[in-house]
């Protein structure tokens, strides 16, 4: 991943004049946005979270996450704020790429987007039905949609280190990925939501309602959009449906086009600028500003809303929300007596065998019935074996997997089984997906030799 386009040219301007930005701002950047380095991130949040509830200071660790925070009238543990608010920013971010997708990427063309899609159902299905027949009648039954996740950073972070893959299939991954998110969100609204509020349920729906309104009327002004965003978050947070649902639903209603065409603003700018010439050469200030002015206007409408919010708010997502998340929910303290109850655990094991092979064997099995019955194809330089190599990486679960985990359990003990099974899980996914493709690529360069 690259600095965004737009961030990266006012930098190579300002760096003329900035010696902040010439030694700080652009190296920054530019490591920030070296593919891997955001999920490295995530996995030292991970491993420093290990480290610390294993260590003797675990109390501390476990007594953190419990402090109350009091913001304006609402009283939560820092756990709940980081689960609930900030994984909300995550999910508002989800949001606008499965719209992106959807609008503009794989996911608009129904025949390109029929692959991924229905290895995603697949990838979603199968690990939940594994789980099911490994909980049945038992207390942990109800975690069923923890293996149906994919982190999309950390597989799409291992697949780039593969060298020699075609590119179709970094596509092909992503696009399976987005599929599964849009599922995982689906089982949190529907399966992972105990009691409704409907007063609530009615204020945010007019609350919504007020952000269309004002869209309508032509309201630009970001405060506006960011107050009602917090209102309809804090009434979906209150009407007993999962806070982070908020973040989804306002991430799908935002904007994907520009205002602004790019053509339209070439035509319109050049005569813009030419009115600002003769005004400046003339010595009228006051047009030549006005013109100035009418220059802002065009340029900050050539970019979506979508895209725009997206370029600002992605690395303090990719950098803050999702490490601390990792942070406050992936220690788990072991000890002998745990991994033995763990050996003998079905909910650990329909996790584990849910992720590492009712993910291969459902996005395997559901793209070959696909392509076999001629509802979809496979991409013209992927391969069955890179499909079940990318269905292994899917086994990665991690981030979202831990979140359901977190939603479904609220005894501690099935709460560590189940993320010391994902995190167990998302490892040997990791690797040995790795190793596979790493071994067909390897294979396919011999065989062009």
């Amino acid at each position: 991943m690259t600095v965004p386009a737009r961030t990266l040219g006012a930098l190579r301007l300002e760096v003329g004049e900035s010696l902040i930005a010439r030694t700080v701002q652009l190296p920054i950047q530019q490591f920030i946005h070296t593919q891997g380095v955001s999920s490295a991130f995530l996995l030292a949040a991970a491993v420093i979270a290990l480290i610390w509830a294993n260590s003797p200071w675990s109390t501390s660790y476990y007594h953190i996450w419990h402090v109350e925070l009091r913001l304006s009238g609402l009283r939560l543990p820092i756990h709940a704020w980081i689960n609930d608010f900030m994984m909300a920013l995550f999910f508002f971010l989800v949001g606008m790429e499965i719209k992106q997708e959807i609008v503009h990427g794989e996911l608009a063309d129904l025949r390109r987007a029929a692959l991924p899609i229905f290895g995603g159902i697949g990838g979603m299905i199968v690990p939940a039905l594994i789980f099911v027949l490994l909980n049945h009648g038992r207390p942990g039954a109800y975690g069923w949609g923890v293996p149906m996740a994919t982190d999309i950073a950390f597989s799409l972070g291992v697949l780039a280190m593969v060298k020699g893959i075609p590119a179709e299939l970094k596509v092909f991954l992503l696009s399976l990925a987005i599929a599964d998110d849009i599922g995982a969100i689906v089982v949190i609204a529907l399966f992972y939501t105990d009691t409704l509020h409907l007063e609530q349920l009615i204020i945010a729906a007019l609350l919504l309602a007020l952000i269309f309104l004002c869209r309508r009327v032509g309201v630009d002004r970001l405060i506006i959009y960011a107050v009602l965003g917090l209102a309809f978050w804090l009434a979906i947070l209150r009407s007993g449906i999962h806070a982070t649902i908020a973040g989804v639903i306002l991430g799908m209603i935002m904007p994907v086009h520009a205002r602004i065409p790019l053509d339209t603003f070439g035509e319109v700018c050049a005569e813009t600028l030419a009115e600002f010439r003769k005004a400046f050469a003339a010595g009228d200030n006051a047009m030549a500003n006005r013109r100035l002015g009418a220059m802002e206007y065009l340029i900050s409408r050539t970019e979506s809303p979508a895209d725009q919010i997206t370029r600002k708010l992605h690395d303090w997502i990719a950098f803050l929300v999702l490490p601390l998340f990792a942070l406050s929910n992936a220690g788990v303290t072991f000890s002998l007596s745990t991994w033995r109850s763990l050996l003998h655990s079905p909910l650990a094991w329909g996790v584990l065998v849910g992720l590492l092979a009712g993910k291969p064997l459902g996005i395997f099995a559901t793209c070959w019935i696909a392509v076999k019955v001629k509802v979809a194809q496979l991409p013209q330089s992927v391969r069955w074996s890179h499909v079940v190599g990318v269905g292994v990486l899917a086994g990665i679960g991690f981030t979202v997997s831990l979140f359901i985990s977190a939603l479904a359990f609220q005894d501690p003990a099935m709460l560590d089984a189940a993320k010391t099974a994902v995190l167990s899980a998302s490892l040997l996914a990791g690797v040995s997906g790795y190793v596979l493709l790493s071994s067909i690529a390897k294979r396919d360069s011999a065989d062009a030799d």
